[in-house]
């Protein structure tokens, strides 16, 4: 009965151990972008948000401090301005829509910053 005990102790300290060394290795700082590719990004585009969503959330943390330079409509207050939209986060750029977190690379090219 001892031994089955400490197969279940050593399991367990196993799981453990992945779960701790998943949550490190995905948790990994999100690069930031810089202010003035932040400005130019905001300049020359519109991000539209929901309070309460997750991957809007995401698309902040890439920008960091500097998202406070986007600009940025949210649709959980503002629906009268997302009537287009179908999802969020959504940039416009040029009109043209883009669906989901997009890279500051793609913002870059997107917007010609």
């Amino acid at each position: 009965m001892k031994r089955l005990s400490k197969e279940r102790w050593i399991t367990l300290i196993i799981i453990v151990f992945v779960i701790v060394l998943a949550i490190v290795i995905l948790k990994k700082d999100v690069p930031q972008t810089d202010e003035e590719i932040s400005k130019c990004i905001g300049e020359n585009s519109v991000l539209y948000t929901r309070l309460g969503c997750h991957f809007c959330q995401v698309q902040e943390e890439v920008f960091g401090e500097n998202y406070q330079y986007l600009t940025t409509i949210d649709c959980f207050y503002n629906q009268e301005e997302c009537t287009d939209i179908s999802g969020t986060p959504t940039w416009v750029i040029k009109g043209k829509k883009y669906e989901g977190v997009q890279s500051i690379k793609q913002l870059k090219e997107l917007t010609g910053c």
